[in-house]
């Protein structure tokens, strides 16, 4: 007699992770394994959030840390779902938009005839500031 198939089965393996993870709380929706509303999902994210934050303050052991990090991340891809929104798209998106602040910032202060590392953080993040108002316009 041959093991039952998972319904969860039904999710390719080879989809790009953050699409997997999407594709699995969509299947397990569709017998009702889901929470009613994106509340849901928001109030899971925080929970989730808390126990990195947890780890982090008590344990740092680091195969919890990493347990905890991907369940955050799972949960992030559960609300993407449910906001009709495609993560790995999303993700990509959020990765062009860093690299061209943080090449605006390198710009700047090559500019002024520095490194990096001369800069302390306050005046990067000053920098990033200006480079998310200059975009916005």
């Amino acid at each position: 007699m041959s093991k039952p198939r998972s319904l969860l089965d039904k999710a390719g393996e080879t989809t790009p992770t953050l699409n997997y993870a999407v594709e699995l709380t969509r299947l397990a929706s569709t017998v009702g394994f889901d929470w009613p509303d994106v509340e849901g999902v928001i109030s899971k994210i925080h929970e989730e959030l808390n126990e990195v934050q947890h780890e982090i303050q008590h344990g740092l052991i680091p195969e919890r840390l990493h347990d905890e990090i991907g369940d955050l991340l799972f949960a992030c891809t559960n609300l993407a779902r449910h906001l009709h929104v495609d993560p790995d798209t999303a993700l990509i998106s959020t990765n062009d938009k860093f690299k061209r602040r943080f090449e605006f910032i390198e710009q700047h202060v090559s500019a002024q005839n520095k490194t990096l590392a001369e800069c302390d953080l306050a005046e990067l993040d000053a920098l990033w500031d200006q480079a998310k108002t200059l975009e916005k316009k």
